[in-house]
């Protein structure tokens, strides 16, 4: 049997990178050789997340302490706040060329560089990895993430968003000017650091927008469906926090084009998915529910006729932390190193 490949996940003490670690120890081809978090340096996995209790985890380093050069990692993962991670990788692969690297935050995913300045407030300080970084929606850039060596993982909210959209888009079923994207996530999509917006007594009980206008998943959203449509599409999304851990549940309002149905809308879906391990197109008029996608990573996506003839409504489920970002950066990693795209995600939802 061929030798397991090394793997390093920058950020591991974040929820993302616990996802990733949590993921990848059954994975039957790789080895975590090195998890780096800065304030958490020399702690076990376990003393920060004690479900990691007997683990065969490598010690938390901090990243300062890495010799790329040396450690001969195939493939990194960075789990690292936005902002930080473009210095990260470009001083990763200035060092080791051979190594592919999936980048979890922001910092890769505007190939517009001065997109990237309006919507971050800087200048981007990687622009030359800018122009090789694939954007990793599996689904639809399978091809080019294979042969990737940086690949930027989308959001959360805009995989939930996109995954339902661009086939129709593509199709031209839908038209680009009337699509309201209304999203409600769980808090584990703020991060692990404490903020005084994510307390249990400001979240519990309650439900709220934010963003409202303004969201940088905005600009994604923008490029994506822009791609998809040939032409420019500027999307309505708000998205909220819901009182719940995991999971987003994306309810999205279309006009349709050319007298197509809401049927024809679910057909075009069932057809653009029918072949793929992790989109599962429910039958029409059912929807989905966070719940019976929790842990896992899967979307499932619902069409149902609104009473408004010639429009649809669409509902679109994952799970924010795997579908929504480690679980899909395993997917391309999967891809990236030629093994079977599936390996190590096959588990179906958390129950109950």
């Amino acid at each position: 049997m061929a030798a397991k490949k090394r793997i390093a996940i920058l950020g591991a003490s974040g929820y993302t990178g616990a996802e990733l670690a949590r993921l990848l120890l059954p994975h039957p081809r790789v080895e975590i050789a090195i998890l780096t978090a800065d304030r958490k340096a020399g702690q076990s996995m376990a003393e920060v997340y004690p479900q990691f209790a007997g683990a065969a985890l490598p010690r938390l380093v901090s990243l300062d302490d890495v010799d790329w050069a040396k450690e001969a990692v195939d493939l990194a993962f960075c789990a690292l706040p936005h902002g930080t991670t473009q210095t990260v990788i470009k001083a990763l692969l200035n060092a080791a060329p051979q190594t592919k690297a999936v980048d979890l935050s922001a910092d890769f995913r505007l190939a517009d560089l001065d997109a990237y300045k309006q919507w971050y407030g800087h200048d981007h300080l990687a622009p030359e990895l800018q122009k090789e970084a694939v954007y990793g929606l599996v689904e639809i850039h399978r091809r080019r993430i294979k042969v990737a060596r940086l690949v930027a993982n989308p959001g959360c909210y805009t995989t939930t968003a996109q995954l339902p959209l661009v086939p129709l888009l593509k199709a031209r079923a839908i038209d680009p000017a009337q699509i309201v994207i209304d999203a409600k996530s769980g808090v584990s999509g703020a991060g692990r650091a404490a903020k005084e917006a994510t307390l249990f007594t400001e979240v519990s009980e309650g439900m709220h927008a934010y963003g409202v206008g303004r969201h940088r998943h905005m600009a994604e959203l923008d490029q994506e469906f822009t791609l998809a449509a040939g032409r420019p599409v500027v999307a309505t999304f708000t998205p909220h926090l819901a009182p719940m851990n995991r999971g987003i549940l994306a309810t999205i309002y279309v006009q349709t084009k050319r007298k197509r149905s809401a049927e024809d809308l679910h057909a075009i879906l069932e057809k653009a998915y029918a072949r793929e391990p992790f989109v599962q197109v429910l039958p029409f008029g059912q929807v989905p529910q966070t719940r019976h996608v929790r842990g896992s990573n899967y979307v499932q996506i619902g069409v149902a006729a609104d009473r408004i003839e010639g429009r649809a409504i669409i509902c679109s489920a994952l799970d924010n932390l795997t579908k929504g970002a480690s679980g899909q950066a395993v997917q391309s990693m999967n891809l990236m190193l030629g093994f079977p795209e599936t390996m190590g995600l096959e588990g179906r939802a958390v129950f109950p």
